[in-house]
């Protein structure tokens, strides 16, 4: 339930905004590929985990949040009544997930890192709602306090994948990309078939220029989901590093037909037209 959740949370995120700034690929401008921040604009909807994280559990807790992806407004009003009613770690949950869904993102991540430090529920609990305040933090383009609460949900749980690859990922917006393959190798060596880790560590291993360590972990990763959009952006532009520009532009037109309404279809559908434009413009 646990990966359920993660991946929930980050989505459109991981998915769509995630997949920018690509460095040294191409002379001028780049093609678009792994690792940068978001902005609010570019969010298609916001995420919510199915199954939170359990500080309470209680009848109130799951009515504020089962209101909180179609009624948001409601779920924060709720909250904030039951708050003043002896509510407790439930309500200040539902009430930072509420700020979260009303794109907040900065308060929302404030209120789960203060929540996750003062609970006294167990480590699996507390270290969840860390997860939470790094993707609030992921959303609010502050990838170095995402660095913080993930390393604080490690501390609790240094064994939790989702923890390691929200860290990793928040490590490569930094452009610390050693440091991010070290987390994405430990996860998966956890977790081998978690194909979203092999496409992070791909794009951190052509980062650092190493193009047959990148090739061979998204080799990896599609091998495992061939339908992978962001796993095809990032094909593409291992190829047309290697002068492939055909096969770079089958993967980035793969990956708008898989993902039509996604950022990574963006992005995909930018490559390609740099693509058009030839070196001799760029």
């Amino acid at each position: 339930m646990r990966r359920q959740t993660h991946t929930v949370l980050l989505g459109v995120f991981t998915a769509a905004a995630l997949t920018a700034l690509g460095v040294g690929l191409w002379p001028s401008p780049s093609p678009m590929s792994l690792f940068a921040p978001v902005t609010a604009a570019e969010e298609e909807a916001l995420p919510l985990p199915p199954e939170p994280p359990r500080l309470a559990d209680s009848a109130e807790f799951e009515r504020c949040f089962a209101m909180l992806r179609d009624d948001p407004e409601g779920a924060r009003a709720y909250a904030l009544m039951w708050d003043s009613q002896g509510g407790g770690d439930g309500a200040r949950h539902c009430h930072a997930l509420a700020l979260l869904a009303l794109g907040e993102p900065v308060q929302a991540a404030q209120r789960l890192e203060a929540l996750a430090g003062r609970s006294r529920a167990g480590h699996a609990a507390r270290a969840a709602v860390y997860s939470q305040a790094t993707q609030a933090w992921l959303m609010a383009g502050d990838a170095n306090r995402a660095v913080g609460s993930a390393t604080l949900a490690l501390t609790l749980t240094p064994d939790d994948v989702d923890a390691l690859v929200d860290r990793a990922l928040a490590l490569g917006i930094t452009a610390r990309f050693r440091e991010s393959i070290e987390d994405l190798d430990r996860a998966l060596n956890l977790d081998p078939g978690r194909v979203e880790a092999l496409v992070f560590r791909a794009a951190a291993w052509r980062q650092l220029d190493n193009g047959a360590n990148a090739m061979r972990d998204i080799t990896r990763a599609l091998a495992l989901d061939p339908g992978n959009a962001e796993a095809l952006l990032e094909r593409g532009i291992l190829r047309q590093m290697r002068g492939d520009t055909a096969g770079a532009r089958e993967d980035w037109a793969r990956a708008i037909e898989l993902s039509p309404l996604s950022a990574t279809a963006d992005l995909a559908a930018q490559n390609l037209a740099l693509n058009e434009v030839g070196p001799a413009r760029r």
